[in-house]
């Protein structure tokens, strides 16, 4: 059996959106092939645990951030040989894909790299697009997530290298969101937890920093209350910005109507969509395009919980969404223009709804976990 070993700093238990990707990729060569993956990550608080519930060998790392090191290498390598892998998917490219040549003398014969948003700015910088050069020569494949990204990623590389770039979308699993009486109940729970009970409730689950736009959705709350009395903001997740998000909360006199939450379990995030009425993330681009969003697989799960979506155009995200249809694309950085959309699906429930169900039936039919996982199978196999 052809055995793959999964190369990757972005592995659960920390959450987000790389890592919920990983996740569910590995998973789904998992259910493909049982036996047929291994995984080579960092050691983390509560891994032991974690990898415990999982069918296939996880190999940790013992350090806070793997890089492409001589000592890191050689340790992959020996976990490649030991497993017998005989392929290898770097869960990001940059810069963990350097390592493909060496691995190679280990006994690899095909090696698939995968870019997000962050390798938009390695492409755009010197001494990293050169990096990012060599991670392209040295693979077999690089994957890049939306058109957009791929466009911005192929302008960096030669000639010769763009056509190394094959789209590999993220999925998710839809049966794990799909609306039930039992979610029902648990989102009830969660609104419970947080005083939300009978409230309109916009949810907002990432990662707590600048790009996701969680400041602006703060900064529009007094305009949604304004038109949807009682409306409630429930920001989930954590990261560097929590504090100065909880001081403008604090400063808006929002603190009965805005709900900072913390981070959010993998298992409880069906339930946290469950919770909401509809979904946002006004992302935006930063520092003129050099920091972006890749794709936002956090609208691919309130999709699947059946919410309609409010996204920022950033990046990947107007291919993660059908603008329109089940989301609507929003400045991120305009907060009139936040607050029109957010209030028009509140202030709307039949629309939200019917967004809601276009958003499941789209992500049901073309965006599921399998699919992609099926997809990098073939990406490996050829």
């Amino acid at each position: 059996m052809a055995r793959t070993l999964v190369v990757t700093n972005d592995f659960p238990p920390r959450a987000g959106g790389i890592e919920a990707f990983v996740a569910a990729m590995t998973a789904g060569m998992h259910r493909l092939a049982p036996g047929s993956v291994v995984v080579h990550t960092r050691s983390q608080p509560g891994d032991a645990e974690h990898d415990a519930q999982l069918g296939h060998p996880v190999v940790r790392e013992p350090v806070r951030v793997m890089l492409p090191t001589p000592a890191t290498t050689a340790s992959v390598a020996r976990t490649a040989a030991a497993h017998g892998c005989d392929r290898v998917w770097f869960g990001a490219a940059a810069p963990l894909g350097l390592m493909a040549p060496a691995l190679r003398e280990a006994g690899v014969t095909r090696t698939v790299a995968t870019t997000y948003g962050h390798e938009v700015w390695w492409a755009r910088l010197p001494g990293f697009r050169c990096a990012l050069r060599a991670v392209v020569e040295r693979n077999d494949v690089t994957t890049v997530l939306t058109a957009a990204t791929g466009a911005a990623i192929a302008a960096g590389l030669r000639p010769g290298q763009r056509e190394r770039l094959v789209t590999l979308a993220p999925g998710v699993d839809a049966a794990a969101f799909e609306p039930s009486p039992r979610l029902a109940a648990e989102g009830d729970r969660v609104r419970a937890r947080h005083g939300l009970l009978g409230r309109p409730v916009v949810l907002c689950l990432s990662r707590l920093v600048p790009r996701k736009g969680q400041d602006v959705l703060v900064a529009a709350w007094p305009a949604v209350m304004a038109a949807v009395p009682g409306a409630a903001l429930l920001l989930a997740g954590s990261g560097p910005s929590r504090g100065r998000l909880e001081r403008a909360v604090a400063a808006a006199g929002l603190g009965e109507h805005v709900v900072l939450t913390g981070g959010v379990a993998p298992e409880e995030l069906a339930a946290h969509h469950a919770a909401a009425d509809v979904f946002a993330m006004p992302c935006r681009d930063r520092y003129g395009g050099l920091e972006t969003e890749g794709f936002g697989i956090c609208f691919l799960e309130a999709a699947a919980s059946g919410r309609a979506v409010v996204a920022g155009r950033s990046g990947g995200t107007p291919e993660a969404v059908d603008d329109g249809v089940d989301a609507l694309l929003v400045d991120g950085r305009d907060v009139e223009d936040v607050a029109r959309a957010v209030v028009a699906l509140l202030a709307d429930p039949v629309r939200a709804a019917a967004m809601g169900r276009a958003g499941r039936a789209r992500v049901s039919t073309y965006r599921t976990s399998a699919a992609s996982a099926a997809r990098l199978v073939a990406l490996l196999d050829a």
